[in-house]
C-alpha cells in the first residue's frame, strides 16, 4: 500500500530514506527548517520539498532524520502536527564532541533515551525507533553475506510498530520488537557499537542480525 511519507531533515540520512521509499512507490516529501536547502536535491531526485511543518502535516508517516541535538526543538515545535501519526525516529543522542577512542559521546545517560524525551514532547505521536543502528549506505536493500540484517525497533503503539515492520520488510530488513519506548535505551547505544567497529576496522559494511535456533 502506498503511503504519504514525510522525511524531516536535509542530511544524507534523510536524503537516502526519502529516495529509498520513493523508489518503493510511496509518495514522499522531504522537509527542512529552510526548504531552500533542499532545492538541488529535490530537483535531482524528484522528491518534493517543503518546510518541516508542511511536510509533517501532509504525511501519514513521518521519519525524523535530523541531528540528535536538534531533534527535541523540532519535535517540540511540531507536537500538535505529529499527533496521531506514526513517527519513525532515526535519531541518536550524539553530542557535539569527538569520539573517545572510537566511541561516540552521547548527551543522554544509560537510564534514558532520546526517544523517551521526544515522546514526552509529543505525547500523542506514535514514535517507533528504527534506522538508528546502521549507516545510511545500508538503509535500503542491504546486501550482506549473512543475509537479511535485523533492525531493532521499539515504541508504545502496536499498530505503529506493525506499520514500520511492513516498511522495513519492503526495503530488505527483518525487524525485532524490543518493547515500549523505553527499549530505545538499549537500541540507541547500538549506534555506538556499530560505529566502534567501523572506526576500528575502517569498514562500514556491517549490520546486526538477531539469530534464533
Amino acid at each position: 500500500m502506498s503511503l504519504r511519507i514525510g522525511v524531516l531533515g536535509s542530511g544524507q540520512v534523510a536524503q537516502v530514506l526519502a529516495q529509498g521509499f520513493a523508489a518503493e512507490g510511496h509518495s514522499v516529501r522531504i522537509g527542512s527548517r529552510d526548504a531552500a536547502k533542499l532545492a538541488d536535491f529535490s530537483q535531482k531526485s524528484g522528491v518534493g520539498a517543503g518546510t518541516f511543518a508542511q511536510v509533517a502535516a501532509e504525511s501519514d508517516v513521518v521519519i525524523l532524520a535530523v541531528k540528535g541535538t536538534a531533534s527535541e526543538a523540532v519535535v517540540g515545535e511540531l507536537a500538535s502536527v505529529l499527533a496521531g501519526k506514526t513517527v519513525i525516529d532515526a535519531t541518536n543522542p550524539i553530542a557535539d564532541a569527538p569520539p573517545q577512542d572510537g566511541i561516540l559521546v552521547y548527551f543522554t545517560n544509560a537510564n534514558e533515551s532520546l526517544m523517551e524525551r521526544l515522546q514526552v514532547l509529543a505525547p500523542q505521536a506514535k514514535f517507533v525507533k528504527a534506522f538508528s543502528s546502521v549507516g545510511n549506505g545500508l538503509f535500503i536493500h542491504p546486501k550482506l553475506q549473512g543475509g537479511r540484517p535485523t533492525m531493532f525497533i521499539c515504541g508504545n503503539d502496536a499498530g505503529a510498530k506493525a506499520q514500520v515492520k511492513g516498511l522495513l520488510d519492503q526495503v530488505g530488513w527483518n525487524s525485532e520488537d524490543v518493547g515500549t519506548v523505553k527499549g530505545a535505551r538499549a537500541i540507541e547505544p547500538l549506534c555506538q557499537l556499530w560505529c566502534a567497529a567501523g572506526f576500528l576496522h575502517n569498514d562500514w559494511a556491517h549490520a546486526f542480525t538477531y539469530l534464533r535456533p
